[in-house]
């Protein structure tokens, strides 16, 4: 196969690393890899994680790859990295990680944004200013908590770095971010796609976090050639082109093709994101919906709730059922579960908003609480969720025919098909359920063509939607999952 173009695609997300192997001449995936993370939990809502612990899951993961692949590392023209995004990493001058790094999933930092937002004029002045409303998972209020916990160690700030824009230092030894990542910072201005220096002052006045902002690039432009000793490392070609990567969200945007208006990405991970291209920064009123920058060069309008499969795979513990079991039970139970809703906001919740929430089950009786609904219940409230957040994305002047499920739970037809009612709109998943790892190998492919409009026929040769998973809204269903919504809504009214 003289042609092949050989790409590595990273993502580096909360529960572990995920590589893979694509040949964009032929648009197949060629081989995957993967390793897992732990996390750094404690009160306080504290989520962190050992940078270290990303690095050996990158080179596992590409050593995994490259030999399921059966290809030569040499032959790997770029890669790119896709990141869990607003977390937190900071560099001394001698480029040493200096504590570990602060998660999305952090809510330690609540108190401090709380501040804030109260500084910039609350959620309007917020948007206003930045175009986002800053929330407690942010990076803004970890710099700002991390100055309040550890003064000491805040003096040695040398470098904010982002996961992703971390682990592009420790490929090419530059400092620097694009877009779409940096957009989820809280100190980034969305419409002027700037830094906001003024915001960095307030938390310290003595210009040190200025000075450590990292240089901003464009999503087509690389951010260097791989480090001699880290080529070696990973067993690739010391001439790879390592391009700007971006984070996950956005790579899964580039990796289910959602680079024009039309298509609405829905992922049903940790946690659950809907998402859809725009080409201008139509700044939503709700606070809910942030307006990101894509890694395409456009916009990206998100939603995120922060309960999904967490909450579900708490009810699989709980009833110790295995997937199978469990999604025979979600299918045994009818629509509304009989009148048992679950309210999932295990972690609070970003959508709706209500960060000190916590779980709920409301409409339990002596014979509607069953194994069954309660498994239907926690899959449709996860689920009612996403509705919410996608009826927010629809009221902003989001249009779309399809909705493109990726994440663990596009795997289950049963929850596909929930969510086809649920939205009233048809499913489709793409045949890579590993979005973010395949849009970052076709955007380094991308950066690697030197050509800022060949994304469009890269995405178009390497997405493949897989024509098994379609699934499209059944009438009754629709009409029966309405109803179950409207009793969802008003139990969230009541907190």
């Amino acid at each position: 196969m003289a042609n092949q173009q050989l790409f590595l695609g990273i993502d580096c997300g909360t529960q572990g690393t995920k590589a893979l192997i694509l040949d964009a001449t032929s648009g197949q995936v060629l081989g995957h890899g993967s390793a897992a993370h732990t996390m750094i939990s404690g009160a306080d809502g504290r989520r962190e994680q050992d940078t270290v612990q990303w690095l050996d899951a990158f080179t596992q993961a590409t050593h995994q790859a490259l030999a399921s692949a059966s290809v030569d590392g040499q032959a790997i023209l770029g890669l790119s990295v896709s990141g869990q995004q607003h977390g937190l990493v900071l560099l001394d001058d001698q480029g040493q990680v200096l504590r570990p790094a602060k998660l999305w999933c952090d809510t330690e930092s609540t108190p401090q944004n709380d501040r804030l937002l109260a500084h910039l004029g609350g959620e309007s002045g917020s948007l206003e200013r930045l175009g986002v409303v800053i929330a407690p998972g942010y990076t803004v209020s970890k710099l700002l908590w991390t100055r309040e916990h550890y003064p000491q160690l805040f003096n040695r700030i040398a470098s904010i770095l982002l996961p992703h824009d971390f682990l592009n230092h420790w490929l090419t030894g530059r400092h620097c971010s694009e877009y779409g990542d940096a957009s989820g910072t809280g100190y980034f201005n969305v419409r002027s796609r700037q830094w906001d220096v003024q915001l960095l002052q307030h938390i310290d006045p003595s210009g040190r976090l200025q000075s450590a902002l990292p240089q901003l690039i464009e999503a087509h432009q690389p951010v260097g050639r791989i480090l001699p000793a880290v080529a070696a490392h990973l067993g690739i070609n010391p001439d790879a082109v390592v391009a700007s990567g971006g984070g996950d969200n956005m790579m899964g945007a580039i990796g289910t093709g959602n680079i024009q208006p039309g298509v609405i990405t829905m992922s049903l991970g940790s946690s659950g994101t809907v998402y859809a291209y725009a080409a201008e920064p139509a700044v939503s009123a709700q606070p809910s919906v942030a307006t990101f920058c894509s890694s395409s060069g456009g916009w990206l309008p998100l939603i995120c709730t922060m309960n999904l499969t967490n909450a579900t795979g708490v009810m699989r513990e709980l009833l110790e059922l295995d997937i199978e079991a469990f999604n025979a039970l979600v299918a045994a139970a009818p629509i509304g579960a009989e009148g048992v809703c679950m309210l999932p906001f295990l972690n609070g919740e970003r959508v709706p908003a209500l960060p000190h929430a916590t779980g709920s089950l409301f409409g339990l009786t002596t014979t509607n609480l069953t194994r069954a609904n309660l498994c239907r219940a926690v899959v449709e409230g996860t689920t009612f969720g996403l509705r919410y957040g996608l009826d927010l994305l629809r009221a902003n002047g989001l249009e779309a025919q399809s909705i493109r499920l990726i994440g663990g739970g596009s795997k289950s037809p049963i929850w596909r098909q929930i969510v086809a009612d649920i939205m009233d709109t048809t499913v489709i998943c793409t045949e890579q359920s590993e979005a973010a790892a395949l849009g970052a190998a076709i955007q380094a492919a991308w950066c690697h063509s030197g050509s800022p409009d060949s994304l469009a026929d890269l995405c178009e040769r390497c997405v493949k939607l897989d024509p098994v998973s379609e699934t499209r809204p059944i009438a009754e269903h629709v009409a029966a999952s309405q109803k179950a919504y409207e009793c969802y809504q008003q139990y969230v009214a009541t907190l």
